[in-house]
């Protein structure tokens, strides 16, 4: 138990590592909702795997997030932001055969954003199978980073336009956030068995300003659309 928070250990025993992050604005999309952008109340595992990615991040391994604290009383606001229409396919965006005119493409969508968040991420480090190390000294490489402010590049909250700030975890106490969010995205897997990645969900509930993750979600596809199923 780590400020009250019951954690879920590491095969090894470990507690979960911690970064704290905070921003002045955060937008984690919810999918189900297509033509404007409307945030979850909280942020999501899949964005604070982004954040923790953006700070360290090898090929033998990956984060498992087992919680996120909620630092701060959710607060909404809402813009108006430019948005491309058209997405190049990512083979032939790294062939450079294609380019993307946004100017020609552009749509103007409200989205309805989080303002002035903070977050304490716990994750796990898990190798793959052809990893070198330890899992400590991943870890240990990790904390450095942290402490250091260091990072491969700028972390961001839900959207590039937010950037955060990450540091080592403090005292600061959880809001008193207690909400049903809905199904939200667990994890991605692209193994290469198949053109689209396999995604799992699971239901999220926020209770006492704790966002509990647990260790496997439901695999469900996403609507394709012109298929019925």
């Amino acid at each position: 138990m780590v400020n009250g928070v019951t954690l879920r250990r590491s095969p090894e025993g470990d507690l979960p590592v911690v970064v704290q992050v905070s921003g002045e604005a955060a937008l984690f999309s919810r999918p189900e909702l297509k033509v404007e952008r409307v945030s979850y109340p909280v942020m999501t595992p899949s964005a604070a795997v982004g954040v923790l990615e953006s700070i360290f991040w090898k090929p033998e391994m990956r984060y498992q997030v087992v919680a996120i604290e909620v630092l701060k009383p959710v607060r909404q606001f809402t813009i108006r932001r430019n948005e491309t229409s058209d997405v190049a396919p990512l083979s032939e965006a790294l062939k450079g055969t294609r380019r993307v005119d946004t100017a020609a493409h552009r749509d103007q969508r409200n989205a309805v954003c989080l303002r002035d968040v903070a977050y304490r991420i716990h994750a796990h480090v898990e190798l793959a199978a052809h990893a070198d190390k330890s899992v400590a000294a991943y870890r240990d490489q990790l904390r450095r980073r942290v402490r250091k402010g260091a990072c491969f590049q700028q972390p961001y909250l839900g959207t590039r336009e937010f950037s955060a700030e990450f540091g080592w975890p403090d005292d600061t106490p959880r809001a008193d956030v207690n909400e049903e969010i809905g199904i939200m995205l667990h994890s991605i897997h692209r193994d290469g068995q198949s053109a689209q990645p396999r995604m799992e969900w699971f239901a999220a509930r926020v209770v006492a300003g704790v966002l509990s993750v647990p260790e496997r979600g439901i695999e469900l596809a996403l609507p394709v659309e012109g298929r019925v199923v």
